[in-house]
């Protein structure tokens, strides 16, 4: 019997690609930028990897939790938000969040797989609670963590409304004339506002 049968089938062989991972991470964010959560499959992560979808399932699971490794790995650039609070004088802190938000956003490279996060989440309920989960759980209150006030969690939900609000017009409705507004004159608009949700009275 050769070692391809005797193998479980779908269970990678100990030679497996260390790549196969992140290979089908790539092929998940592909298909959920593509399709959304709704029409993205198992089935077609696989195809796009060049891997059986049994793969799929042994690495991650459900879809649900492709969906949430993919966009964690794809969001990991807005993660660092927090730090952007840290670094720097109080008074400044609005200015400094909305500009790193919004260069996420104006960034081609970044914008994509958090578009497509964005639009999942809009669209099916299932995704919108993974995003949820990530966003709760790694960013808001790790900024409310750094905000020096009893409500802190709804401050830095505020905050994180009020530049969401803004790149939802911005990059996805594409509303006039925020969308080709320089990015400048925003960030001089928000930067005050989300100074205010973080630190004023």
């Amino acid at each position: 019997m050769s070692d391809a049968t005797a193998r479980r089938r779908g269970r990678p062989p100990r030679t497996e690609s260390a790549g196969t991972r992140d290979r089908i991470l790539a092929a998940a964010r592909e298909e959920f930028s593509a399709r959304g959560y709704e029409k993205t499959s198992v089935r077609g992560i696989a195809k796009t990897a060049g891997v059986d979808p049994a793969l799929v399932h042994h690495y991650f699971g459900t879809k649900e939790q492709v969906f949430e490794a993919a966009i964690e790995v794809a969001f990991a650039p807005a993660l660092q938000a927090p730090g952007a609070l840290a670094d720097g004088p109080l008074d400044g802190v609005g200015e400094r969040l909305a500009r790193f938000v919004l260069g996420i956003w104006e960034n081609p490279a970044t914008r994509a797989p958090v578009l497509a996060i964005v639009r999942s989440a809009v669209d099916n309920e299932t995704a919108a609670a993974v995003f949820r989960r990530l966003i709760a759980s790694q960013l808001l209150r790790r900024v409310a963590a750094q905000v020096d006030a009893p409500d802190a969690e709804l401050r830095a939900e505020l905050a994180a409304a009020q530049l969401v609000g803004c790149a939802m017009l911005r990059y996805v409705i594409k509303v006039e004339p925020l969308a080709s507004a320089d990015v400048e004159q925003i960030i001089a608009r928000v930067a005050p506002v989300v100074q205010g949700h973080l630190t004023g009275p």
